[in-house]
């Protein structure tokens, strides 16, 4: 597995070590999975119930997926757009997903804040940027439609170019639109933090104990078996390895890139000295952040899927893909032209047919599931972990109400057309962002056939 520059800046005495498991057990809760989801809401509800007996099961160390490996987005983005989930749920029912969404940034650095976790947070909002006349027309539309929702300029805002060049100093940006709802974070020392936090609230964690058999009340590992009341499947993109689940979430594969520590000179001509979160409106996804210590973290959406959802971690690194993120960050910063980049990792984060995550609870089975973040998930997990502890306790509240509880996407395709689909997106998706970019008299026409190819089979 390629190292993550979080890993390498991740402090040994902020890990958290659990026992793999061993011998048979009961409790009222078994988790499966220690990423965000999974201690989130085990941390709910210990808080909700201190006397609820809880054990997270991890097949390998806390983090170890997307919750450790990610861009350290705090974010109160939504992977589906607000005007479809108003058309499936109604307007009132979309405006309260993205409100609590925004709410949700907060309530990480309330929860922080108050079991001490230093996850090097800054809450400095987020920045897309318009980089061409195309990415203009988009940008400044999706900010039309979202304050067309009851939205206003302390959510969401246009900034001119002299406003946006204040804050990030990127080539030929036309404007931007801009948040405050958006952290950048450390997210595996975020992680870790929560696990320690959950560990001192009774929380039991075994790492290195694969759930290996899954019933209802009944959960299976090399080490031993539990029963319990409760089974939550906490397991984004590895829910394809589940049986009977393979074809529920996409496993999509995001690379980042990370440099060495950048000196002040440079800094100022990248701007981002708030850390602020930035991307721009290109169709194949790009991100990025300032690192509390110095660095500029960056990637981006061109990995290939895998055939059969299939997840390795000999797919976490792609020397080409990697090339091409370090080419795009200097594109965008030129001023770091003669800045190494000596990190390239990635993960797999999960997609829903329909782009739209889900919460769960069968009260029948006492099954309970959250996922399908689409590269969402730093913030969409603890509001998931609030809602799974709220439905297993009974203790209901308008969180219980948000249209993502109880909905139920259509499954992917059958292979081969799943990997025909999606590979076909992504290269229509980066053929769309070469049109829009080149200019010339018959470029409009060449990315609005691009544009049209991706909507096709994209599926928002």
């Amino acid at each position: 597995m390629a190292e993550s520059v979080w890993a390498h800046t991740m402090p040994a005495t902020g890990r958290f070590t659990g026992e793999p498991m061993t011998g048979d057990g009961r409790a009222d809760v078994v988790i499966i999975g220690g990423g965000f989801t999974g201690l989130w809401t085990a941390y709910y509800l210990a808080v909700t119930d201190p006397t609820l007996r809880i054990v997270v099961l991890e097949a390998e160390t806390v983090g170890f997926g997307a919750s450790g490996r990610n861009g350290g987005w705090c974010s109160g983005l939504m992977p589906m757009p607000i005007a479809k989930l108003a058309g499936v749920h109604g307007r009132y029912a979309a405006t309260a997903m993205q409100r609590a969404m925004y709410d949700t940034v907060d309530e990480v650095r309330r929860v922080l804040d108050v079991e001490g976790v230093d996850a090097e947070l800054t809450k400095g909002g987020m920045l897309k940027l318009a980089r061409n006349p195309a990415q203009e027309r988009r940008l400044r539309a999706g900010l039309a439609e979202h304050l067309r929702f009851g939205f206003d300029a302390r959510d969401v805002c246009w900034l001119g170019p002299g406003e946006a060049a204040e804050r990030c100093r990127a080539t030929g940006v036309l404007g931007a639109v801009a948040s405050p709802h958006c952290a950048a974070v450390h997210p595996l020392r975020l992680v870790h933090g929560l696990a320690r936090a959950v560990h001192r609230r009774g929380v039991t964690i075994h790492e290195h104990s694969a759930a290996t058999r899954i019933r209802p009340e009944r959960v299976e590992t090399a080490g031993g078996a539990l029963v319990a009341q409760v089974v939550v499947l906490a397991t984004e993109a590895y829910t394809s390895r589940l049986p009977g689940r393979k074809r529920e979430l996409l496993p999509i594969y995001s690379l980042m890139v990370a440099s060495d520590p950048i000196d002040d000179d440079r800094w100022a001509g990248v701007g981002l000295a708030d850390r602020a979160t930035f991307t721009d409106g290109r169709h194949l996804v790009v991100y990025g952040q300032r690192t509390a210590d110095g660095r500029l973290a960056f990637g981006g959406r061109g990995a290939p899927y895998r055939f059969g959802s299939r997840v390795d971690g000999g797919f976490e690194a792609h020397a080409r893909v990697g090339r091409r993120l370090v080419e795009a960050a200097r594109e965008l910063f030129p001023v770091l032209d003669d800045v190494d980049f000596p990190f390239h990792w990635g993960g797999a984060l999960a997609v829903a047919r329909d782009w739209h995550c889900a919460v769960h609870f069968d009260r029948t089975s006492r099954v309970a599931f959250a996922g399908g973040y689409a590269g969402d998930g730093v913030a969409a997990a603890n509001l998931a972990g609030r809602t799974l502890a709220e439905l297993i306790t009974g203790q209901e509240s308008e969180l219980c109400q948000l249209p993502w509880v109880g909905h139920h996407s259509p499954v992917w395709q059958h292979e081969p057309w799943r990997w025909l689909g999606v590979n076909a997106a992504r290269a229509a998706a980066g053929r769309a962002d070469r049109a829009e970019r080149s200019g010339g008299r018959l470029a409009p026409h060449r990315a609005a056939g691009w544009r049209r190819l991706l909507g096709a089979l994209d599926g928002r």
